[in-house]
């Protein structure tokens, strides 16, 4: 090889020397890249398990919720009470559910169905028969209840709760004046006690608190 001399001598012999320094450095460089790859790679690799790099806390499967059912099987009744912001029958009245009042029984699935927004249904606790466990509704939002025992339900929407819109589920069967005075001593706010005094004088005008009659004795029953 010929070298070049004067000045293109000195020309070809910085070009030389810059390349050689670049790629020196270069080469530098993606080591000390692959070296700090490898430094972050050690603590992920620890937490992979050996299926295919998953982290194990991923693997793990987490605990499936346990979905709440009827506290009894529905008998495949449904009795619907619905929620309006204005009584359609008497546009004085505001916010109250369409009955207030009914008779059911065990296994009865009364739905309570909103027909304008803002309202929901919910149960009272201190209106509940012993053991049942009661409801709560989301505002806007159908909600079904199956009736598992005999008694008082008492109910209340509550955005309009100290507004009177409240109401009551009597269960036909044994015991279903078990609770009634715990239900009867129960206090509310605003509109919400004159409107429970209300439902219950209904209830009572009805005979809905009247103990069921016996079945008749056959033994008694005179034959033709």
């Amino acid at each position: 090889m010929v070298l070049p001399r004067g000045p293109d001598f000195l020309r070809f012999r910085g070009a030389s020397r810059f390349w050689g320094l670049s790629e020196l450095l270069m080469r530098r460089l993606t080591t000390l890249a692959l070296g700090l790859a490898a430094t972050a790679a050690i603590p992920l690799l620890g937490g992979c398990n050996q299926a295919g790099g998953i982290p194990a806390e991923e693997v793990e499967a987490a605990p499936t919720p346990e979905i709440e059912g009827p506290e009894v099987e529905p008998n495949g009744r449904v009795i619907d009470i619905y929620m309006y912001t204005v009584d359609p029958e008497n546009s004085s009245r505001m916010h109250v559910f369409k009955p207030n009042l009914v008779s059911a029984k065990v296994g009865d699935t009364i739905r309570f169905i909103p027909t304008e927004p803002s309202h929901q249904s919910s149960s009272i606790a201190t209106m509940l028969p012993d053991g049942a466990k009661g409801w709560e509704g989301e505002v806007n939002e159908e909600i079904r209840y199956v009736l598992p025992k005999p008694g008082v339900y008492g109910y209340q929407c509550i955005p309009h709760y100290a507004a009177g819109m409240v109401g009551v589920v009597i269960v036909e069967g044994e015991g279903k004046t078990a609770n009634l005075p715990f239900a009867l001593e129960a206090r509310h706010p605003g509109l919400g006690n004159p409107k429970f005094v209300e439902i219950f004088a209904e209830a009572r005008a009805r005979g809905m608190f009247d103990p069921a009659p016996a079945a008749p004795d056959e033994a008694k029953i005179r034959q033709p």
